[in-house]
């Protein structure tokens, strides 16, 4: 068995605690969205679509705009995006730059219209309450670390995400995904959901373990929680310094945005 992290938010609240929190999970497969209350409880039912491509800055605005319609009401937005963000603007969009979807082709026009794009300033607009967006990984990250040494938070999705924190404070985001881990591969082209389906269970979970000795002996961490939504894929014994983490964790961690500012996160 893996030792593994119950995340589940509390159930649907009928008295929610304010302040109300509009969580978002932008994902390379699926959006999702849930508004909890200030103890973390879903005020309402998550939602979720499928991702489109080609995905422009402006077409996810409105596909989140569309997606978060129904909830309730809430009072502000915290956002998780698969990428290099800095102060609420997204400096890299490596699944939305393509023309249709991860693997595909790159498009040069999306890759510039996503670099630099403040999507915490347009998110804030559209929706008419202040928002900011961070790294998915580091999102997820703020909701489950224990504040104790060296944490490193591993995504596996779509691709593949990292977040590192030291004594509970977020560290520089390291775009450890596109850095070769085998035979040439990077992280995403060795873990991803792609490289999950053509070489199988077994063998992706052989590499999953690989990348994990891998990222001990580089950064020497003192846990590793393992997340997104291909974690519940893992299989077998787990070291002792690993933990699978639900993958709720992308909604919860959005709290941490407004939370804590040591955590530096939206900022």
């Amino acid at each position: 068995m893996t030792d593994s992290a119950d995340l589940t938010p509390p159930p649907t609240t009928a008295h929610p605690a304010p302040p109300l929190t509009l969580a978002i999970d932008i994902g390379g497969t699926g959006l999702k969205a849930a508004v909890l209350d200030g103890t973390g409880a879903l005020v309402a039912d998550r939602v979720r679509v499928p991702t489109t491509y080609p995905l422009p800055p402006d077409k996810l605005v409105e596909d989140l705009a569309a997606l978060v319609a129904p909830l309730p009401t809430y009072d502000r937005v915290a956002a998780g995006f698969p990428g290099m963000v800095r102060a609420g603007r997204v400096l890299t969009a490596p699944h939305f730059s393509t023309r249709d979807g991860p693997g595909s082709e790159i498009v040069p026009e999306l890759v510039t219209k996503w670099q630099g794009y403040d999507l915490a300033g347009a998110l804030s607009t559209r929706l008419g309450h202040p928002a900011r967006v961070a790294n998915d990984a580091d999102v997820q990250g703020a909701a489950v670390v224990r504040g104790k040494g060296l944490e490193l938070v591993v995504t596996l999705g779509t691709g593949v995400g990292t977040a590192f924190f030291y004594e509970g404070h977020l560290l520089p985001h390291l775009e450890l995904a596109h850095h070769p881990l085998r035979k040439g591969e990077t992280y995403n082209e060795q873990l991803g959901d792609r490289a999950r389906k053509e070489v199988g269970a077994a063998r992706w979970n052989r590499r999953v373990r690989r990348a994990i000795d891998v990222l001990r002996a580089l950064c020497f961490f003192d846990h590793c929680f393992v997340g997104g939504g291909n974690a519940r894929r893992i299989e077998g014994e787990i070291a002792d310094d690993v933990t699978i983490i639900d993958n709720t964790a992308g909604l919860l961690g959005g709290i941490k945005l407004w939370e804590g500012g040591h955590l530096g996160l939206g900022r």
